[in-house]
Parts: structure tokens; sequence; C-alpha cells
């Protein structure tokens, strides 16, 4: 099994990164690997979502149910695809200007603190060995680079800061 970690500090709001990773139909928009995105269903603590990988001449689909916890993390697991095992985890954690006070602002909403430390973390295996070889490498080119992807989209969406 691969495993990915990534972690960034932003001057983004957990809302905002919160907003830009839970908007998968923009995907195809800003990542150069997404063919297309759905969102098949929505519940009331997320959705499933289906998207379509075409890159370097491969193409693949795959479907997860993730689950949100607003402003605060993603949990994405596999319902479908050429993996046997998908799971991830985006984190959004509300940061304060450096020399801010330490003490509580109990009337601020954290998800709109003017920092945020953004966490992405996957681990997956592929279905079978011949998958592995056709598709590892491009998914682990497309792992290694979703947390770049979204850093630009912030600035493209939000303006750079």
């Amino acid at each position: 099994m691969k495993h990915v970690h990534k972690s960034v500090l932003l001057w983004y709001s957990p809302r905002e990164m919160y907003g830009l990773v839970t908007d998968v139909q923009a995907y195809p928009q800003f990542l150069p690997w997404c063919d297309r995105a759905e969102v098949l269903e929505t519940h009331d603590d997320g959705v499933t979502a289906r998207l379509h990988i075409a890159f370097a001449g491969v193409h693949q689909a795959f479907t997860t149910r993730n689950v949100n916890e607003h402003a605060a993390s993603v949990n994405m697991r596999l319902v479908d695809g050429p993996f046997s095992r998908l799971e991830g985890t985006w984190r959004f954690t509300p940061l304060q200007k450096p020399g801010a006070s330490s003490l509580p602002d109990t009337t601020a909403d954290p998800a709109d603190s003017p920092a945020c430390k953004v966490e992405f973390t996957l681990n997956y295996a592929f279905s079978s060995r011949a998958l592995s070889l056709v598709v590892s490498p491009v998914f682990d080119r497309i792992a290694n680079t979703f947390v770049e992807a979204f850093v630009k989209r912030a600035e493209q969406v939000h303006g750079p800061r």
C-alpha cells in the first residue's frame, strides 16, 4: 500500500480551503488530470462523487463516499474503482496571525481564521498487479501534487495572499 502525507500553512481560512475541496464539480477546471467529476449523491454529511482520470494515456474512474465536517475535514472512502483500498482525509486547522493573542475569542468562528494548516493524507493500493503497473505511476504523481493544485486554486479564486 502507498501512503501520501502533505501539509502546508496558508493565508486562507479553513472555510475557504474547505470550500475548494468540497466543490468536486469544479475539479476539471483546475486539476489537469481530471477529465470529469460528478456528484452522484448528496447526503446530510457529505457526497458520493466519481472522478474520471485522463493523464499520460491512462483513463480510469473511481467513486468515493466523502463525509464532511464543515470547514474542518473531509474523509474519503472508496466505493468503487481500480483500487483495493483508497482512503484519505483533508484537515483544515485554523491558525492565528503571528503575535495575535493566544486567548480564544469566543465570538469568532474558527472557520474564518485568517490562516490555516491544510493536511492531506491518502492511503491506496490497486486491485491487481497489472493495474498497479499501469496506473500507479500516474496516480502517484497525481496524489503527490494534489495539495499544490488546491493552493494554486485558492490563489485563482481568492487572490494571492
